[in-house]
């Protein structure tokens, strides 16, 4: 089920024109979360877009919300449905944080764009 959640939440991302989309799975890496969704935006209002996307897709699998951090800064934002993550940045955060090089024993289940 988590796995089709986070698919459907890249195709969802993709829609609304998030760029480079990864989907990490952290399953034996880490036991905060199951799977990091990683998405670009290009702009304060895009990432809130964004954001609000993957809150409503995610819901609609039935995942709730735990907690959400930097919404109002609109440079990198963080929703926490548990045993999903998802990341959404600005370019310039998504390249200093560089997610990926961090959880490089991550396998990568559906690579950027």
């Amino acid at each position: 089920m988590e796995l089709t959640a986070v698919k459907e939440l890249k195709s969802a991302l993709d829609k609304k024109f998030a760029h480079n989309i990864v989907v990490l799975d952290l399953g034996g890496v880490t036991p905060i979360a199951d799977y990091f969704v990683i998405a670009t935006g290009a702009s304060a209002p895009q990432i809130a877009a964004l954001t609000d996307t993957a809150e409503e897709c995610l819901k609609q699998h039935g995942m709730t919300l735990k907690h959400t951090e930097g919404l109002r800064a609109g440079k990198w934002v963080l929703l926490d449905f548990g045993a999903i993550i998802v990341h959404i940045f600005d370019k310039e955060s998504r390249e200093y944080y560089d997610l990926e090089r961090i959880w490089r024993d991550a396998k990568i289940v559906d690579g950027g764009d």
